[in-house]
């Protein structure tokens, strides 16, 4: 397999060493199961998504080096996709498909952590939604361990405000998983089940308020898929 990834650069270092003691310096936070994250091998990081500040705030508290997928477009400006890529981010196109996953599993060969936002987009409602298939079909084909990770207080300030959020911020981790192997090609069914599993793994680390209707009733372990 073809060696792909940005390397931990110095800069990712000083950066991930800046936003993580400036969140702790101007924010209340608060991380339990930091224990849980696997120190090597491949892993796939499932974290529900409520804001522009949950990236770099994820990063700045699991202790590896974070691989993430970027739109194309966010790269158009030179200077900031300079930094973009310093961050670990990889550019796609916005509709995914072959492209994206043939980056997650080449990053995932080499043992790269990707963090992943299953539901694709920003929670309008600041409440857990349902997934988009990517992120399922991914940990069904790579088998790769998933880590499941809980945010919340990053929706109550703004992106320009990253560094000096005066909230509290809290992130759960979850013990590590992986989906059954599944023989054969993924029905609709599989994958809308592996979904469900992924997201009730993070649900079951997130304040009621923080679920939609659908993640209030079931937990993890009873799902199927």
């Amino acid at each position: 397999m073809t060696r792909l990834g940005y390397e931990t650069t110095i800069f990712y270092r000083i950066a991930y060493s800046v936003v993580r003691l400036c969140l702790r310096s101007f924010g209340r936070l608060h991380v339990t199961g930091q224990e849980y994250i696997p120190p090597y091998g491949p892993l796939i990081v499932v974290a529900n998504h409520l804001s522009y500040n949950d990236p770099p705030f994820i990063a700045s508290v699991v202790t590896r080096p974070l691989d993430f997928l970027g739109k194309k477009e966010l790269f158009n400006n030179t200077f900031v996709g300079y930094f973009m890529r310093r961050f670990r981010v990889y550019p796609i196109d916005r509709s995914g498909g072959a492209e994206a996953m043939n980056i997650a599993m080449n990053l995932l060969g080499n043992d790269h952590a990707l963090a992943i936002f299953p539901e694709g987009q920003r929670s309008p409602a600041f409440t857990l939604q349902k997934a988009k298939p990517g992120a399922a079909y991914l940990a069904l084909k790579s088998q790769a361990p998933i880590l499941p990770i809980a945010v919340y207080g990053t929706e109550k300030y703004p992106p320009w405000r990253m560094l000096f959020p005066f909230r509290k911020l809290h992130v759960n981790i979850g013990s590590p998983f992986t989906l059954p192997v599944i023989e054969g090609n993924y029905t609709k069914g599989v994958i809308n089940g592996a979904s469900d599993i992924i997201m009730g793994r993070i649900a079951d680390l997130l304040p009621d308020e923080y679920k939609s209707a659908p993640f209030k009733t079931v937990s993890a372990k009873d799902r199927v898929i």
